[in-house]
């Protein structure tokens, strides 16, 4: 649909809608840019508390994405009428403990009546013009490294079947309340400086982090296909090394899979090429929308070990799933 809309023409525009990024940056200053996004959903576990705080972490997730520090926030609610406004004050409450745990200050919102409820935030972040971290400009060389490990939507579908195990929720939870603050903190201290529009200054650098997304509603292959896009290049993934979280295969072998996953599948799996032998419940998995996911990082070879164990010493367990390759069809290879 936006592409049938008419295009607005605004210099100030470094990241727009048109390049499917995580978030919108507008410079306002020779050396400093905002970062907006806006995310909202349907609950997804039980306990209000923490259904805020996963819609907090979300929401916050794609300033982080782009490398830039979130500063303000608007809270977006639809709540139903005859509902218990106790609930809704612990969903705010719960959003709230993860803005002040990232120094974001909550400055307003907005509410409405619906039959369903609905929660999340408009982030507003700051970032300098030539740092932003967009999804394109990795490099054929690179490294890719994940920060978070996959399963949350079939595990949240199966909390509504209510057929999760406690140490799956457990799992899942801890993950989706975990804020990507610390793993940008360690990314920003190796990224060298990018050009507007997220390009590389030097692409050709193996001691660079060049692009950076987060794996949220599309799925790792869904984002990682608009990381390749993005960057004119080819992606190989290694299904043996990609974390999961547990009970993830299980869902999915018990048929608790959401209609986001099929989604994605249906749309994205035409650029992936599958090689060796490798189980449907792992292909499938590699669609499953997240919620507050973790970060898929392009970075140079040359630093990638490196990387790794800075985000390990800040509490974040990052692995190396795959490189990029110049590019190729298929446009995704997944090895075992």
């Amino acid at each position: 649909m936006l592409g049938k809309l008419a295009r607005q023409h605004d210099p100030n525009v470094l990241v727009g809608f048109d390049h499917a990024d995580d978030a919108g940056v507008y410079q306002i200053a020779p050396d400093q840019a905002l970062v907006q996004t806006v995310d909202f959903f349907t609950p997804i576990v039980d306990d209000p508390y923490v259904f805020g705080q996963i819609g907090a972490t979300n929401a916050l997730s794609d300033i982080y994405a782009m490398g830039g520090k979130p500063l303000t926030s608007l809270a977006l609610v639809c709540f139903p009428e005859k509902a218990d406004l106790e609930i809704l004050e612990r969903i705010l409450a719960g959003g709230l403990s993860k803005m002040i745990e990232a120094r974001c200050t909550v400055i307003g919102g907005h509410s409405i009546r619906d039959e369903e409820t609905k929660f999340g935030y408009s982030v507003t972040g700051l970032i300098d013009p030539k740092k932003i971290l967009a999804n394109g400009g990795a490099s054929a060389g690179d490294a890719l490294i994940l920060t978070k490990a996959l399963g949350t939507g079939v595990i949240s579908t199966a909390i509504k079947k209510e057929k999760a195990q406690p140490a799956w929720i457990d799992a899942a939870i801890a993950s989706m309340t975990m804020l990507n603050k610390a793993a940008a903190d360690v990314i920003a201290r190796y990224h060298a400086g990018t050009a507007a529009r997220g390009r590389p200054a030097e692409p050709s650098s193996a001691a660079a982090v060049h692009a950076m997304t987060d794996i949220t509603g599309f799925g790792l292959i869904g984002h990682a296909r608009e990381m390749a896009l993005a960057s004119d290049v080819s992606l190989r993934l290694h299904a043996g090394k990609i974390p999961l979280l547990p009970g993830a295969l299980e869902c999915i072998r018990a048929g608790y899979v959401p209609g986001g996953l099929k989604n994605n599948r249906d749309f994205a799996e035409c650029v992936v090429g599958y090689e060796n032998e490798i189980a449907d419940e792992v292909k499938a998995v590699l669609f499953d929308p997240q919620t507050a996911g973790g970060l898929l990082i392009s970075v140079g070879s040359g630093i990638s070990d490196q990387l790794i164990r800075s985000l390990a010493d800040s509490g974040v367990r990052a692995v190396q799933i795959g490189e990029v390759v110049p590019k190729s069809k298929p446009l995704i290879t997944v090895l075992r």
